[in-house]
């Protein structure tokens, strides 16, 4: 009888064994959705006589799931885009790209949504900090090569109007 108890545990056991494994297998072979794009603003860079320098559809992270998410495993983003991070305070900030697979610029603006400090060609998946320098509350995340094309430059600024 004992017998029949432990070799009756042992094939359950290995039957679980062999079912979690199978199960894992599965779940490595899952594939999620791509993240969209979720228009929640419209910003002007502008110089600072006022001149704009582009236009922006731009996704917004103000809380600290969309702050510490940002744009990661995101596959690409579209020139006329980008990521506004928006903070309750103006201090110094720093960013990584953990999980980021797009080459992205970073513009440090103040409380008065002037362009402060420019980070550019933050590298993908990059774990090193990249400091603002200085304090910002906000910071705006362009595709890497967008502030040199723009011509933008600290004292540039950031005009955001919400949907």
């Amino acid at each position: 009888m004992i017998r029949k108890r432990t070799f009756l545990g042992l094939l359950l056991c290995c039957g679980s064994f062999v079912a979690c494994k199978e199960n894992h297998q599965a779940a490595k072979e899952v594939v999620s959705a791509p993240i969209e794009f979720k228009k929640e603003a419209e910003a002007y860079l502008t110089k600072a006589g006022g001149d704009t320098i582009q236009h922006l559809e731009v996704e917004i992270a103000d809380d600290d799931y969309q702050r510490e998410t940002g744009l990661m495993y995101r596959k690409s983003m579209l020139k006329n885009r980008g990521m506004l991070f928006i903070f309750d305070k103006e201090q110094p900030r720093g960013f990584y790209m953990k999980n980021t697979e797009i080459p992205l610029d970073l513009i440090f603006l103040n409380n008065q949504n002037k362009i402060v400090s420019i980070s550019k060609n933050a590298r993908p998946k990059d774990l090193q900090t990249i400091p603002s320098g200085v304090p910002a509350q906000y910071v705006l995340e362009v595709n890497a090569g967008l502030v040199d094309e723009w011509n933008l430059a600290v004292g540039d600024s950031l005009i955001l109007n919400r949907d």
